[in-house]
């Protein structure tokens, strides 16, 4: 998969994500994690997770937008499944692009082909989380057709040690 996009910079080339990419991608991560409240840059986190991404490539699309050799761009695309639609669904994540090159189209061509990319593997919704304080990303993706839910995303990190000394519920499989 393999897109050119022509800006008044030069072309920008959007393509999947290559192991040599990793090092440029997590570089993005920080500058993302930095702007939003619950993550914090880690390049050594970020590029294992990265690493496992591409080791699931019939889950998960990483894209990057290339301009002159060097990453400018990134973003993930996971399949899933919704029991509401009873359809494949795709979670959109880490959309990000290097502050210098921002404004020029290419947000915009890294969410189009996560779209087409998407649809092409089936899902039927795409959606995603947003830094609720981001009002740049909420503007951008509000400017691109995405909607507001009623939804609130909630998280938990189990504590490992405490659970091992919790009651177990009992799963019949």
């Amino acid at each position: 998969m393999s897109n050119l996009l022509i800006l008044e910079g030069g072309c920008v080339q959007i393509r999947s994500a290559r192991l040599e990419d990793l090092p440029d991608i997590a570089a993005l991560l920080g500058e993302l994690f930095r702007i939003e409240r619950d993550f914090k840059p880690d390049k050594a986190l970020q590029q294992e997770g990265l690493r496992m991404l591409l080791g699931m490539p019939e889950r998960v699309l990483l894209l990057v937008a290339v301009q002159d050799g060097r990453v400018v761009g990134t973003c993930a695309v996971h399949d899933g499944v919704s029991t509401a639609e009873g359809a494949r669904v795709a979670v959109l994540e880490d959309l990000v692009v290097a502050e210098r090159f921002r404004r020029m189209g290419i947000g915009r061509a890294l969410l189009a082909a996560a779209e087409e990319q998407a649809v092409r593997r089936g899902a039927r919704r795409l959606q995603l989380l947003a830094d609720r304080t981001n009002q740049p990303a909420l503007a951008f993706y509000a400017c691109h057709g995405w909607e507001p839910t009623q939804l609130v995303a909630l998280r938990r990190r189990p504590n490992l040690i405490e659970s091992e000394n919790r009651p177990v519920a009992a799963y019949a499989g």
